[in-house]
């Protein structure tokens, strides 16, 4: 028998935002009718107390050991430091502590600094292979640890170091929100629960949580429904988690965590696994 590749003319929903025309256009070339919304957008804090605070203490040597979560957050940390401090001294005191990175984009963000992680996060990078790796390496327990944070509050990570004896100091370095206009997302969210959309694309965990704030509990109710007989797929284990944690299915993730892997390994297999969710279902 042939195997039937591509999405074949299928409706694709996405909530990219900073990728949104790259996205539509994979879906695309891959056969499928994108309806793609932007559901995030990124807004660096005003008011960077907490940056520069942690600069403070950064050169006083107060930290054991520094967590950066994401390429974009470090970079942004370093940028707001440099305003009161001379790199020279940032980089000499982030020399002088433990750092960690969750993947490889904070690790080329402190590349570009002539810095080297102590520890490295490896794939699927979630905060749980974060402090497995920790707790086999370096034992948090008495640490003065800072932590990059990143879009909403890893509430589950700083738990976790807490209950392990950690001194936890937080820094939002930048945080999403909804965007200006959300009706472009709202009517992508209709056509879903309407059961227009034969696929869903999640890119990002904070997508998730938007789209779950834009939704009343009747809408909620009605989209969740949709999904038990659309495609679900994730780009990863972060994303997955979110949205089960939401009761949201995941029926897919790529081999790689990465947007194009997503939108080929998905279109590739929507005909087989579409069809026997459905059948399942009926």
């Amino acid at each position: 028998m042939t195997e039937i590749r591509g999405f074949q003319g299928r409706s694709v929903a996405a909530f990219e935002s900073r990728l949104l025309e790259d996205m539509a256009r994979l879906i695309e070339r891959h056969g499928g009718r994108p309806f793609v919304a932007a559901s995030m957008r990124e807004v660096p804090l005003e008011d960077n107390r907490e940056g520069l605070a942690f600069g403070e203490d950064l050169l006083r040597g107060r930290f054991d050991l520094i967590i950066f979560l994401t390429g974009v957050g470090a970079r942004t940390l370093v940028d707001v430091l440099r305003t009161r401090f001379r790199i020279e001294d940032i980089t000499a005191a982030l020399a002088r502590t433990t750092l960690v990175v969750r993947g490889p984009k904070p690790a080329a963000a402190l590349k570009e600094l002539g810095l080297a992680a102590g520890i490295a996060v490896p794939e699927p990078n979630t905060w749980r292979d974060l402090i497995r790796i920790l707790d086999a390496q370096k034992p948090v327990t008495g640490l003065h640890v800072a932590l990059q944070e990143y879009g909403l509050p890893n509430t589950e990570l700083l738990e976790a170091l807490t209950s392990r004896g950690a001194a936890v100091t937080s820094i939002p370095v930048y945080r999403w929100a909804l965007p200006d206009d959300v009706r472009p997302l709202q009517s992508v969210l209709t056509a879903i629960v309407a059961g227009e959309i034969d696929v869903m694309l999640v890119t990002n965990a904070v997508q998730v949580d938007h789209v779950m704030r834009i939704l009343d509990k009747d809408q909620q109710s009605g989209f969740r429904r949709a999904l038990l007989r659309m495609l679900v797929a994730s780009i990863g284990p972060t994303a997955s988690e979110r949205l089960r944690h939401h009761g949201l299915p995941v029926d897919l993730e790529p081999s790689h965590p990465k947007m194009g892997t997503l939108v080929k390994e998905t279109a590739d297999k929507t005909e087989h696994l579409l069809r026997a969710k459905r059948l399942a279902g009926s």
